[in-house]
C-alpha cells in the first residue's frame, strides 16, 4: 500500500542510500503489492533535487495526479524513486511560486537551510563545511582565499575509496571521457570563480535595461561549491541507478512478469532512470519506455561515438537498446540551468571562449537544453506533435517541450518546469498506454 496519502494509488516508496542499497521494506512491499494489486502499468519517477521526503513525495504526486483521468481503463500502479540528492535553498521548488519558495541570501553568503543539506548530504564533513561557510561570509580579497575555498570544496566532494561511487566518476564531466575529478579543478580555482561570477552577471542581466556590473568573484564561488556538488550527486545518481533501480526492476521482473515499467526522471533523476538500464540483468524486457525531463546529464550519453573523439562513446552508448520501446528526451531552450551554467561547468580547463558561444554548447552541452546528440535514427517533434502522432516503437525521440517547459527566472530558468499534464500524457504515447 502508500507509504503516505496520495492522491493516486496504489503508489509505493523505493528509498536508496548513497550507494545505491534499497530499503528492503519498500522493495518487498513493491515486488508483492503489484501482483497482489494486478498492475499492468508501472509508472517509476525519480526526483532531482530535493532536501527532505516529503518535497520528493510531494513531485511525484503532482507529476501522477493527471494520469488516472488520461487513461481510465489502464491498471496503474505508481512509484517514487526517493534517492539522498540536495537542493541548494535559492533555487526553485517545482510547482511553488517563487515568492514561497525559498530565497536567497545575501550571495553568497551560506545560508542555514544550504548548510544544512550540505551536512546531511556529505556525513561527517562538518569542518569543511564550516570552513567553506566561513570564506563566503568574509570574502577576503586575497586570490590566495578562492584558491584555498576551491581546496575546500574539492575535499568535500571527493569520492571516498572504497566505495561504489568511485565507480561512477569517470564520466562526471565528458560522458566516455575518464576523469579523477571535476575539471573545474583541473586549474585555478580563482580563474573558476571569476568565470562563474561573469556567466551569473549575464544571465542576470540578459533582458533588463540595467548596465552590466563587474561580477563579485564570490558570487561564482558560491557557482562553484553549487556545481560542484552536482557533480557529487551526478556521481550518486548514476550509482542508484545502476546498482540500485535496475535490480530491483529486474526482481519485479521475476516477481510480476507481465508488469509493463515506464521510467521516468527529472533533472538528475533522468540520469538515474539511465543507468539503471545498464543495471537491468540480462534478458529483461520489461522496461517498455524511459521519458527524461530536463536530464541534467551529456546529450552524448547514449553516442556510440562522440563528435570530437572518434574514438570514445557515451558513458550509457547503446543502452536505449534495452528498452522495449522508445527513449523519449524532453528538451527546452528555456532552460538556462542547463543552456550556460551546465556547459561551462563541464567545459576543458583552461578553454577561455564564452560561456554563451555556441560551439561550447554542442561540445558540452545537456540533454535536457538540446536533446540526444549524435545517435542515428533519433527522431524528433514539438510537443504538440509528439501528443498527435504515434511514436516510434523503439530508439531516441527527442521532444521539444518548450512550449510548457518555460517558466522561471535567473539562474536556473525553467529547469524545474515540469509539473504539466502534457507532460504526463506525453509518458503515456511513449508507454503506449491506451
Amino acid at each position: 500500500m502508500a507509504d503516505q496519502a496520495m492522491s493516486v494509488t496504489p503508489y509505493w516508496e523505493l528509498t536508496f542510500d548513497a550507494d545505491g542499497d534499497p530499503g528492503s521494506r519498500g522493495r518487498d512491499r513493491l515486488l508483492t503489492g503489484v501482483r497482489e494489486r494486478g498492475v499492468r502499468d508501472l509508472i517509476v519517477f525519480a526526483h532531482g533535487w530535493n532536501t527532505d521526503r516529503s518535497g520528493a513525495t510531494r513531485l511525484c504526486d503532482r507529476f501522477f495526479a493527471p494520469v488516472p483521468r488520461l487513461a481510465p481503463a489502464a491498471r496503474f500502479g505508481y512509484v517514487g524513486v526517493l534517492w539522498p540528492a540536495m537542493r541548494f535553498s535559492d533555487e526553485p521548488i517545482p510547482d511553488f511560486p517563487r515568492a514561497v519558495a525559498a530565497e536567497p541570501a545575501r550571495r553568497p553568503v551560506l545560508d542555514k537551510d544550504t548548510r544544512h543539506a550540505l551536512l546531511e548530504t556529505f556525513p561527517g564533513r562538518a569542518i569543511l563545511v564550516d570552513q567553506i561557510a566561513r570564506l563566503l561570509e568574509q570574502q577576503p580579497p586575497e586570490e590566495a582565499e578562492l584558491e584555498e575555498f576551491g581546496r575546500l570544496v574539492r575535499t568535500l566532494v571527493e569520492v571516498v575509496a572504497p566505495g561504489p561511487q568511485a565507480l561512477f566518476a569517470a564520466d562526471t564531466v565528458a560522458e566516455g571521457v575518464p576523469q579523477s575529478e571535476p575539471e573545474m579543478f583541473a586549474g585555478s580555482s580563482a580563474a573558476a570563480c571569476e568565470e562563474f561570477a561573469r556567466a551569473l552577471a549575464e544571465l542576470e542581466a540578459s533582458g533588463r535595461q540595467e548596465e552590466f556590473r563587474v561580477p563579485n568573484p564570490w558570487d561564482g564561488a558560491h557557482e562553484l561549491l553549487r556545481q560542484a556538488t552536482y557533480y557529487a550527486m551526478k556521481r550518486r545518481a548514476g550509482t542508484v541507478g545502476e546498482r540500485g533501480l535496475g535490480r530491483v526492476v529486474g526482481q519485479l521482473a521475476k516477481a510480476a512478469p507481465g508488469v509493463r515499467v515506464h521510467l521516468v526522471g527529472h533533472s538528475f533523476g533522468a540520469r538515474l532512470v539511465s543507468f539503471a538500464l545498464r543495471g537491468l540483468p540480462e534478458g529483461v524486457r520489461s522496461v517498455k519506455s524511459v521519458t527524461l525531463l530536463q536530464g541534467a546529464f551529456s546529450h552524448y550519453a547514449f553516442a556510440s561515438r562522440l563528435p570530437h573523439d572518434a574514438r570514445a562513446g557515451g558513458v550509457l552508448q547503446g543502452q536505449q537498446n534495452r528498452v522495449d520501446g522508445p527513449l523519449v528526451c524532453c528538451h527546452s531552450r528555456h532552460d538556462a540551468a542547463l543552456g550556460t551554467m551546465y556547459p561551462l561547468a563541464s567545459r576543458m580547463a583552461g578553454d577561455s571562449r564564452s560561456a554563451t558561444e555556441p560551439v561550447l554548447g554542442a561540445k558540452w552541452g545537456a540533454m535536457g537544453h538540446g536533446g540526444v546528440q549524435a545517435v542515428p535514427g533519433t527522431r524528433a517533434y514539438t510537443l504538440a506533435e509528439a501528443l498527435e502522432v504515434r511514436l516510434p516503437a523503439s530508439g531516441c525521440v527527442n521532444v521539444d517541450a518548450a512550449a510548457v517547459v518555460r517558466r522561471g527566472g535567473p539562474p536556473a530558468g525553467a529547469h524545474s518546469d515540469i509539473l504539466h499534464a502534457e507532460l504526463a500524457r506525453l509518458v503515456l504515447a511513449a508507454g503506449r498506454v491506451c
